[in-house]
């Protein structure tokens, strides 16, 4: 599994991962929904180096230009609804991307334990295609795994990225074994440590009510 830690090169990434985490500037909803989808677009610009090209010949003007470009038929999927904003940033550069959604969400069964489930899918035909999964926060990686399980009802894709903003060293630990060994991961940052009720700590709190409000659980 190949996993790219976005964090330790010096971008302008690093300023817009530094202010998701501040306590203070994530106050703004608006500011922390433009972040995450600014996040999204540098990590686009990444993944597509990685991308299959061929040379063609545009007509210009003047004159003919040879052009490299991707034919790879590429699948955004989100997961609901935290992933929103990322997915937006992938698909402002990936703008002839099909696109997928699944909603998978933790089940308490009391203040610290929890089963996950997978409520809902929409996706195209995803055989032999590109798949980027995207979900802002990989905590224990349980949500990844079963949404990607999930998108396999609709074909296996030839290529599979995950991409996420903030991950823990133990979800990355668990996805090494449970997807398939040819996945790409790309992260901002990774943290070390998951607390009790395994939210990622230092992390930046919950992704989805950070960018569209606090929910009824």
């Amino acid at each position: 599994m190949n996993i790219n830690v976005l964090n330790k090169q010096n971008s302008i990434l690093n300023n817009f991962i530094n202010e998701i985490r501040d306590k203070n500037i994530q106050k703004d909803s608006l500011r922390f929904r433009t972040n995450i989808e600014r996040i999204g677009q540098v990590m686009a610009v990444e993944l597509s180096k990685t991308l299959a090209y061929t040379t063609r010949e545009v007509q210009t003007p003047l004159g003919v230009a040879p052009v490299n470009i991707t034919d790879e038929k590429i699948v955004v999927a989100s997961i609901l609804r935290a992933g929103l904003p990322l997915h937006n940033g992938f698909l402002s550069f990936f703008d002839h991307a099909e696109n997928a959604f699944v909603s998978a969400y933790r089940k308490y069964i009391d203040v610290v334990n929890f089963d996950i489930h997978v409520e809902y899918i929409s996706a195209p035909d995803i055989m032999g295609k590109t798949l980027i999964i995207c979900d802002p926060m990989l905590a224990t990686g349980g949500s990844m795994e079963l949404s990607y399980k999930a998108l396999l009802s609709h074909g296996a894709p030839a290529k599979l990225h995950i991409a996420s903003i903030i991950a823990s060293q133990q979800a990355i630990d668990f996805l090494q074994k449970s997807l398939p060994a040819d996945t790409t991961i790309w992260v901002a940052a990774i943290d070390e440590t998951l607390n009790d009720h395994a939210y990622i700590v230092p992390g930046i709190g919950d992704a989805g009510d950070l960018a569209f409000g606090e929910k009824i659980d």
